[in-house]
């Protein structure tokens, strides 16, 4: 038994889990935790511009090393309240981040003290879980069970809410228990029954198509699920968002599917006779909810590990509950050897000379010498120029969903989005994050000039951390999706639409990282090129044309006509 404030047990928690990395903004509310983390050499304090940024960081990170990410808001009230769009969009996403925050000394709850706002009630819808200490002796068993409900699958976000009154007292605690100690390390295998009904099911067809997600990319199930592609010789999609959950270049993999995919993977489950959707919800990115983007007529194979999502939008013929990339495996097994394949042969066969056809289309018409920049040109330029073990991070907007599909994953875990949650400002800090989780990869961001205007002064964070990531800042000089539809839907009636910024090369260069402007896509893979190599976080200004908009959710504006 020791003796240690409240304070000083929170950062032994953290210890106890190999946090390596804490994201946060220091306040009055935690200083006995930062006077703590002080002496914890072996966890590395970033000290962040924006409790919102930091936690993009801390998903960032969370989503690249498989370990839950933490962000620490040292101030109620304020500080807390910054957490929550950062929270909201690692809710989405099934990010497992730790969020801690300050909080009022329990004496002083309901009294409209300073700062004072209920954060207990404030966090619960945005979290798997919410808790308030209630005692210094307590804290470590709360660490434990945070940790514990964000890694359990669906992993997601927690918050924990510390008082100022928890951390200053003093409490007798016993030696911090590993992870290992109290969460469980294996993942649910499917019903013997169900996988030989599924491998009937698929042997039997004539047009199957299997649909890689989360599931399989958040899982690293690459490998699994490619052997039951190889094994039934069909193609593979991956749901919007997860590009990267099987590699580029296997010729079997036919892209991101959907309303936001491209028009092989999208024609290829319109026309499926059986599906299998693999690791994935068959949510409103992939489908919209409608038979517009998934054939009504199809038997659908649902494997998740969430059991509430199966058959949640779409009947399925067979539903089962388990570990994805365990399920692969057990159907591979199953499947053996398959004959009389001849009519799936040839739907795979055709399949993949219309990809060949659509991917060299792709370049061909991506036209890298107009003036201004052109997104596709910009597109060819970067799958060009990135090398094959690049992370790209994503914002919202219009010229980042555009690319969603435009460029190449080459290996899992090379594809970072807010797709769920459509959230403009978050790529570079969530980049930042992956550089800590990933040191040895190079990193890029892509972002639209309004984006990153919202996020700029973390540049001070990747510099004083040497966190040492591209930004591609594709600066249209608008909010381009709302424009969009302000154009098409609104008689060009534009309102708050345009915007204006420095040059953020020069910005960049003021905050010490390194600078660049592109006018054309020759300096874009130049400057890139250059970016990548310069030794220091960078910024890659470049000016597309303003008017390259388009608008993706034109089913929104149905009511208003075309």
């Amino acid at each position: 038994m020791k003796k240690l404030s409240g304070g000083q047990a929170a950062v032994e928690a953290l210890k106890a889990e190999n946090t390596k990395h804490v994201f946060g903004l220091i306040g009055s509310a935690t200083m006995e935790m930062f006077d703590a983390l002080y002496d914890a050499k072996e966890i590395n304090f970033i000290g962040v511009h924006d409790e919102r940024t930091g936690t993009h960081m801390a998903d960032g990170y969370a989503r690249a090393s498989g370990e839950a990410g933490v962000i620490l808001a040292g101030q109620n009230g304020p500080g807390a309240t910054n957490l929550v769009t950062g929270l909201g969009q690692a809710k989405a996403a099934y990010s497992p981040v730790v969020s801690i925050a300050g909080s009022l000394s329990s004496g002083h709850v309901y009294r409209d003290a300073f700062q004072e706002v209920d954060q207990q009630s404030l966090f619960t819808p945005i979290t798997k879980k919410t808790w308030t200490a209630t005692s210094a002796d307590r804290v470590p068993e709360m660490f434990r069970e945070a940790f514990r409900v964000a890694m359990t699958p669906r992993r997601g976000p927690v918050q924990l809410n510390l008082p100022r009154n928890v951390l200053s007292a003093n409490a007798e605690f016993e030696d911090m228990q590993s992870p290992s100690a109290y969460r469980s390390n294996s993942m649910p295998a499917a019903n013997a029954d169900q996988i030989s009904t599924a491998a009937k099911l698929l042997a039997g067809a004539s047009q199957p198509v299997i649909i890689a997600g989360g599931g399989i990319k958040n899982t690293g199930g690459d490998k699994q699920a490619l052997a039951l592609a190889e094994a039934l010789n069909c193609p593979i999609v991956t749901s919007p968002g997860h590009g990267d959950a099987i590699p580029f270049g296997h010729p079997l993999n036919a892209g991101q599917m959907g309303p936001r995919g491209n028009a092989v993977a999208s024609r290829l489950v319109k026309e499926a006779d059986v599906i299998l959707a693999l690791g994935t919800r068959l949510g409103f990115n992939s489908t919209f909810y409608t038979y517009d983007n998934i054939n009504k007529d199809a038997a659908i194979i649902q494997v998740e590990l969430e059991p509430t999502a199966i058959g949640r939008y779409f009947p399925v013929e067979l539903g089962i509950w388990a570990d994805a990339p365990t399920a692969a495996l057990q159907l591979v097994d199953a499947l053996g050897k398959i004959t009389d394949r001849k009519k799936a042969d040839a739907w795979t066969e055709a399949y993949q000379a219309e990809r060949k056809a659509y991917l060299e289309k792709r370049d061909a018409d991506a036209d890298t010498a107009a003036m201004p920049i052109q997104p596709f040109g910009l597109f060819r330029t970067l799958r060009d120029t990135l090398p094959k073990d690049v992370a790209i991070t994503m914002d919202a907007g219009t010229l980042c969903l555009q690319a969603t599909d435009a460029l190449n994953y080459w290996q899992p875990k090379s594809l970072f989005t807010p797709l769920d949650f459509g959230l403009v400002g978050f790529s570079f800090a969530c980049g930042l994050g992956i550089k800590l989780a990933c040191p040895d990869r190079p990193v890029v961001s892509l972002m639209g000039d309004g984006g990153f205007g919202m996020t700029v002064s973390e540049l001070s964070t990747a510099v004083d951390h040497g966190i040492n990531t591209v930004t591609v800042v594709m600066n249209n000089q608008c909010w381009g999706a709302e424009k969009a539809y302000q154009r098409d839907f609104f008689g060009e009636r534009y309102i708050g639409a345009d915007i204006s910024s420095p040059r953020f090369g020069q910005l960049a260069e003021l905050y010490g990282a390194r600078g660049f402007r592109a006018e054309s896509c020759t300096e874009a893979g130049e400057a890139i090129k250059a970016a990548l190599d310069c030794g220091k976080p960078a910024v890659v200004d470049v000016a597309m044309d303003p008017a390259a908009l388009y608008s993706f959710r034109r089913d929104s504006f149905k009511h208003r006509g075309s």
